[in-house]
């Protein structure tokens, strides 16, 4: 007997609408097929208008947009910069790109995002150790805002500038005011997976001027103004295409439909998955406005009558959906084992229960039925 193989669920796949080919068409139709051009233009608008930033610049990755925002703060080898440990690789490699040092700093419990506490408690004793970081990298995980105020307090309070990865938080507030404008810069990420994307992309965004024009500077291979190629700086080849930016344009007119969708998201499995035992989702604090863009939950053995994250995350990979641990903490990481390390180890908690399940704005009922069909089969089983 042959076996039926599922249609696939993807944890959060691209939803294209109607408008991005008519931007596309265009820079096809006016031959602009360059790392420059109206569409690119047009979209560091677009970003600027949604996030409230006076400037932005549209990049080749959200990885190049921390990368640039650490030369322009002046980071050299040997330096230190605070990190977010419970995140994604990418927020702390542009680190070592520098051949600086990470100092990661663990989450809180409801959020998960950068502790306070353990943030100024890392502060305090790397100026002790006469190493007063350079630069905070906070991430917004999973689209949820980190305690911005409390970390803006301590920033300031050191003297410490503040770079927002935003990358999973296009569309997410903290108090009203867009993610990626807290800190002296922002970085946004186009990535497939995202709430919106430009196939691969990301930006730069920040009320100073001299950063964003910098930033232009160095990631067109930093080409001084001469009629030849002269270069006085080592630049980087980070600039987004003109074809990318004409994917934005079209994808962020419907990001609060997107939001709204991956919202409903959530507010479906809490309804359907909350009513189970031992199964928590990420709090959204009050002032916190997320854009979920995925949905992630924390399975409690205790209380689940023995089941794991494990028994959940397989299950599902059986039924061909999609799913993932949530992030493994960079302290634990082989690369990055050896820098130090603040807190009470809650992302490693965090890593070993936690699950991300399928999010995507363009998941359908019958494949979120699916998926909830999978979990009570493993609680009725279990």
């Amino acid at each position: 007997m042959t076996n039926i193989i599922k249609p696939k669920i993807w944890l959060s796949s691209p939803h294209m609408g109607e408008e991005e080919f008519k931007f596309v068409k265009e820079a096809f139709d006016t031959n602009w097929i360059a790392p420059l051009g109206p569409n690119v233009n047009g979209f560091e608008q677009d970003l600027c208008n949604y996030t409230g930033c006076t400037y932005s610049a549209a990049l080749s990755s959200g990885t190049a947009a921390i990368h640039l925002s650490l030369i322009l703060l002046g980071v050299k080898e040997g330096d230190e910069v605070i990190c977010s440990s419970f995140t994604f690789s990418a927020s702390a490699n542009p680190i070592l790109y520098l051949k600086a040092n990470p100092v990661f700093v663990d989450s809180e419990k409801l959020a998960w995002n950068m502790n306070p506490e353990f943030l100024e408690a890392a502060i305090l004793d790397r100026i002790a150790k006469n190493k007063k970081p350079k630069a905070i990298i906070i991430v917004h995980l999973y689209g949820m805002p980190a305690e911005m105020n409390n970390v803006m307090g301590i920033a300031n309070k050191y003297e410490i500038p503040v770079i927002e990865d935003a990358a999973e938080a296009l569309g997410s507030s903290y108090n009203g005011k867009p993610l990626g404008s807290f800190g002296v810069m922002g970085i946004l990420s186009f990535n497939g997976n995202k709430i919106i994307t430009t196939s691969g992309g990301g930006a730069l965004i920040s009320d100073n001027k001299n950063y964003i024009e910098k930033a232009r500077f160095l990631s067109t291979q930093a080409r001084d103004n001469a009629p030849h190629y002269q270069h006085s700086e080592i630049g980087y080849n980070y600039r987004m295409s003109n074809v990318c930016a004409g994917i934005g344009r079209g994808q962020i007119k419907v990001l609060d439909q997107r939001v709204k969708q991956r919202r409903d998201n959530f507010k479906f499995y809490e309804n359907e998955i909350g009513r189970f035992p031992g199964i928590d989702f990420q709090v959204e604090k009050m002032g916190c406005f997320s854009n979920r863009w995925l949905t992630t939950i924390i399975i409690d053995p205790q209380k689940t009558g023995g089941i794991t994250r494990e028994d959940l995350r397989i299950a599902m990979v059986n039924e061909n959906i999609e799913c993932r641990p949530l992030w493994k903490p960079m302290h634990l990481q082989p690369v990055f084992e050896k820098y130090p390390f603040y807190g009470d180890h809650t992302s490693e908690k965090l890593f070993e229960n936690g699950l991300c399940l399928p999010s995507g704005s363009n998941l359908s009922s019958e494949s979120r039925l699916r998926i909830i069909n999978c979990f009570k089969s493993v609680f009725n089983n279990g």
